[in-house]
């Protein structure tokens, strides 16, 4: 059940048909893990927490420093220095102390990742680079997690959800294979913060879509964004079924 105070701090949302007291309860019921807590995982974890998802798990090894300030809205300059997850969990411990929140301070190997992400519901890849994406995608599909993935560099973002529990899914490696073009991070390429927001804003918006049961989440559709010109471009993406991630006979 929902006490007085939560249906009090959620009440804008739950006067939304969509959502109402049956998707606040299974916000409250719900996992989240979020990998990375920068420029995306910043507007993805405030806003979750926010929403009243009920147990957050914060994945991150790196530290604060003053070159994130300028994109990454979780931290401020008290938290230079500090562990990422840790400057998170004052944050949103702040905004809401009604949720859980869980903490992984150190880079996730194959066998912490594949328990991380069998302990939630779902997962939000926030990192900022392909290996992560890559391991974050395999284990999903192995557990059948949905995965809602954003990237974003230059004045350029993309989002897409990877949903293993929909047999006409893609996955994330049916749409980028082993990488194309060589990485590229925001430390050498550059990134506008409000596009960031903008990425892992939505990303949260996906997860809470997938949470609480309503509307149309971003499955086998890749959404492209284009700051410079203000445009949203939308391609389809269909299942690979030789995909060595999730084929039919690699799945």
């Amino acid at each position: 059940m929902l006490t007085d105070q939560e249906l009090l701090r959620y009440s804008r949302q739950i006067l939304l048909a969509q959502v109402d007291i049956d998707g606040q309860l299974r916000l409250k019921n719900s996992r989240a893990l979020v990998v990375g807590l920068g420029g995306l995982g910043s507007p993805v974890a405030l806003y979750l927490a926010a929403a009243g998802v009920g147990e957050l798990h914060l994945a991150d090894f790196d530290t604060v420093d003053v070159t994130n300030l300028q994109r990454q809205v979780m931290h401020d300059s008290a938290s230079v220095g500090m562990s990422k997850v840790d400057s998170a969990l004052l944050r949103l411990a702040a905004i809401n102390p009604e949720i859980t929140l869980l903490a992984h301070r150190h880079a996730l190997d194959e066998d912490s990742l594949a328990e991380a992400v069998k302990a939630v519901d779902l997962v939000l890849d926030c990192s900022d680079n392909f290996a992560t994406r890559e391991a974050v995608n395999a284990a999903c599909v192995a557990l059948g997690k949905p995965l809602v993935s954003g990237a974003a560099i230059r004045l350029e973002g993309q989002l897409s959800v990877f949903d293993p529990r929909r047999p006409e899914s893609p996955c994330y490696h049916c749409l980028y294979g082993h990488g194309s073009e060589a990485e590229l991070t925001c430390s050498e390429a550059g990134v506008l913060g409000p596009l960031v927001g903008l990425v892992g804003s939505l990303q949260a918006l996906e997860a809470l879509k997938l949470l609480a049961g309503f509307g149309e989440p971003l499955v086998g559709r890749l959404l492209l964004i284009d700051a410079l010109g203000s445009r949203f471009r939308e391609l389809r993406v269909k299942r690979d079924p030789g995909c060595s991630v999730c084929g039919k006979d690699h799945g």
